[in-house]
């Protein structure tokens, strides 16, 4: 860790990724859209002072703001522009040489109440080798020019923010006759003398002149594509200007992706009496163990001398062995939180922009693959869907999720369309197996509901605490929290219809089947009302839970998105139940689901579906489309796929205990990707050790998967406690959570108000 700011990185280092993606050394760049440009730069006055390598960044740099603008102002003479709707005015003033000239405009911004401007971008020197034809002379008058021009500079430093745009080498092979005595060697010279001469009077740290330095390395790399050997590539100007958008504005948007020029974030009210907990939990398992550790000392096993008898250690009541597993866990969890914000909150790792390759998508897709079939065993059960299959499936689902985040795969439209099935998969999963448990146990209590609620939530609010961020924000988590709770409303309302039931009476099959349609024809209704969608959730507390940006619209897109496979998952669960009271499938081990003509035909219709699926989503053009449609098709891919790995007997027998154990944490995976594998909330790539990123990503991803591990194991451990099969005990602990959300919603609020 060098400890240095991502500020002087981003004006002075990086790569590209690929052609055209400029990759800042040690954090992210931000791609600022239009609206963005415009919110940043309100009432803002920017002046570009040089000559035409200046004059072509002002041109990108207003593209920006407005991107109709055409380069045809004077070629050698000034140029204004003006955006009236944001009281923007962005200059670009001809002074091609250091000069006298040049000095007088700098110094009358210093002078008196003239209004300057808050961005100056300045830089010049292929002028005076040009005219003076590359001779010493030149350079010694280039030294004393800028001499008297630096102080000035740092003045304005003080209120403004000035930049000295170094000057960018040449390709000299493609120079013109009249531009020869342009060398690199006389760049560099030029160069060396601006950055020894500027800021070597300035002891103030906010008055020196930033060195724009980092467009030299972005045209050693793009110079030889240019038109005449001198001026940038469009690519690469338009990289220079939107690396300056980044400075200026990262602190002022604080966008999540732009990790570059942006403070850390000052921790929260929440944040300090959450990190206040875990230190005293810390405290307190330190010690409950040391009281232990004494106490088994003095009870130890020893022999009484005068029965010559062996006396046995006293045995610890369970109220100490359950406050120090409490402990124990909170202990584990808070070192681990530590590791989460020391990761994507403190400036302390290196952050990364994602680039997209087929290879960095499709080469750890084979790997995992070839890992997962190397770990097959025979199943325990037979059934269809039985548990080591579905942790399986969730287990490979999760590692391709996972593998397309890291890779930024979403930009390939075709692997977006794929990996939407795999959440779809997720969410037919929730309804297959929470309809099945309700329908075959009848168990409606408080306490099944509370585990499940408990289990699914509990990582995401410490999160919440931890991170800063809100509840919507975990967008997953919310989804199959709320279908559960849709499922277990249509299935416990009265009148309640369970297997046991249904079975004494054929009819209520049908009223079974009545519930299902009511459920469908809401979803198809607030699918396509908006307005009631958003005023159902705009109610408080639904409104705390579920707004994001101050607005629940990102709730709606997300739930519309996969909105039937819920109900298709129940339904499926419904018929596969029916068919099996039945004795319609065959289950046994190595027999196929049903006859053999009638296996055949299914298995050669879901492989026909399978592949038309995907070839329907790898001619995808156009993503909202696609994603209109999606919601009602994912579910012929998610069935063709049932059905290919249950029919034959000898696959239904066989599952990868790599995929499954996977699986078994799959949503622990899920969530802690956002902070710990991945950086800034998902946007980037979190970098442990730099300059390596093949070593970079196996040792993040093993800490990754161990912490992962780690969670759903305290998780577990959390939820045998908090969540006790005892009725009035669950009373109690229901009504201390209601008071731990009252807490944090008061604290919030207080957040809020010293915010505004």
């Amino acid at each position: 860790f060098k400890g240095g700011d991502t500020c002087e990185y981003l004006l002075s280092s990086g790569r590209f990724l690929g052609e055209k993606v400029w990759q800042p050394h040690s954090c992210m760049m931000h791609k600022y859209k239009n609206s963005e440009a415009k919110n940043c730069l309100i009432d803002k006055h920017v002046v570009f002072i040089g000559d035409s390598r200046i004059r072509q960044l002002f041109y990108s740099f207003i593209k920006l703001i407005n991107p109709q603008v055409k380069e045809e102002g004077i070629k050698h003479g000034n140029i204004p522009f003006e955006d009236k709707s944001a009281s923007i005015k962005v200059d670009f003033l001809w002074y091609p040489e250091v000069n006298g000239s040049m000095r007088q405009r700098i110094k009358s911004w210093t002078e008196g109440s003239v209004a300057k401007p808050h961005i100056i971008v300045v830089g010049a020197a292929t002028w005076s080798i040009k005219i003076h034809n590359g001779s010493s002379e030149a350079l010694a008058q280039y030294k004393i020019n800028i001499t008297s021009i630096a102080p000035l500079l740092e003045r304005l430093a003080i209120s403004s923010d000035v930049y000295w745009v170094l000057q960018d080498p040449v390709y000299e092979d493609m120079l013109s006759e009249s531009r020869k005595m342009i060398t690199n060697e006389k760049i560099d010279a030029y160069n060396e003398a601006a950055v020894r001469i500027l800021n070597s009077s300035s002891r103030n740290s906010k008055a020196k002149v930033k060195v724009f330095s980092v467009s030299k390395l972005i045209a050693q790399e793009t110079i030889m594509k240019s038109a005449d050997g001198l001026h940038l590539p469009e690519s690469s100007r338009d990289t220079n200007a939107m690396i300056l958008m980044n400075v200026y504005c990262n602190k002022i948007m604080k966008p999540i992706d732009g990790s570059c020029c942006q403070p850390q974030p000052p921790l929260t009210l929440i944040q300090k009496i959450a990190f206040c907990f875990f230190t005293l939990s810390i405290i307190g398992y330190l010690i409950i163990s040391l009281i232990h550790r004494n106490n088994y000392r003095k009870n130890k096993s020893c022999t009484d001398l005068e029965s010559g008898e062996e006396k046995k250690p006293a045995i610890s009541t369970p109220n100490v062995s359950t406050l120090e597993m409490l402990l124990q866990c909170f202990c584990k969890l808070g070192l681990i939180m530590t590791y989460f914000y020391l990761c994507d909150r403190a400036n302390l790792f290196m952050k990364e922009n994602k680039f997209y390759t087929h290879s960095s998508f499709f080469i750890p897709i084979v790997y995992i693959l070839v890992l997962g079939v190397f770990y097959t065993e025979n199943t325990k059960e037979t059934k269809l869907l039985n548990r080591e299959q579905t942790d399986e499936w969730k287990g490979w689902m999760q590692l391709v999720i996972l593998i397309y985040h890291i890779s930024g795969a979403s930009t390939f439209l075709p692997v977006y369309m794929h990996i939407r099935v795999l959440v779809a998969a997720y969410l037919f999963q929730t309804g297959y197996g929470h309809f099945s448990y309700f329908w075959i146990k009848g168990d409606f209590g408080v306490y099944r509901v509370c585990q499940v609620l408990f289990r699914l939530n509990f990582l995401v609010v410490v999160l919440c605490i931890v991170m800063d961020r809100p509840y919507q924000f975990y967008y997953f988590v919310p989804l199959v929290t709320v279908w559960f709770m849709i499922i277990y409303a249509t299935l416990a309302v009265w009148p309640q219809i369970v297997q046991k039931k249904a079975n004494g009476n054929c009819l209520w099959h049908f009223g079974l089947l009545l519930k299902l349609i009511c459920l469908l024809t809401c979803t198809y209704f607030l699918s396509y009302s908006q307005g009631a969608f958003e005023k159902i959730f705009s109610f408080w507390p639904l409104s705390k839970c579920f707004e994001l940006n101050g607005n629940v619209y990102e709730w709606w897109f997300r739930w519309k998105l996969d909105r039937y496979v819920v109900f298709h998952g129940m339904l499926f669960a419904f018929i596969y139940l029916a068919l099996q009271k039945r004795q319609m499938i065959s289950e046994g081990k190595g027999d196929p689901l049903f006859s053999n003509r009638v296996s055949n035909v299914l298995l050669f219709i879901s492989i026909v579906s399978f592949l038309t699926y995907s070839i329907w989503a790898s001619s995808c053009k156009n993503k909202t489309e696609c994603n209109e449609l999606h919601p009602s098709v994912s579910v012929v891919q998610i069935l063709a796929f049932i059905l290919i790995r249950n029919i034959p007997g000898y696959v239904r027998s066989v599952y990868s205990s790599f995929f499954a154990w996977f699986g078994k944490i799959s949503l622990e995976l899920f969530i802690c990707q956002y902070h710990i594998w991945l950086a800034a909330d998902t946007k980037g790539i979190l970098v442990l050790i730099p300059g390596y990123p093949m070593f970079n990503v196996l040792v993040s991803t093993f800490i990754f998967v161990c912490v992962a591990h780690e969670i759903s194991q305290i998780t577990n451990d959390l939820a045998q406690i908090v969540v006790p099969k005892d009725n009035s005990t669950l009373l109690k602990r229901l009504l201390c959570i209601a008071g731990f959300f009252s807490g944090l919603h008061f604290f919030s609020a207080m957040q809020d108000q010293s915010r505004h």
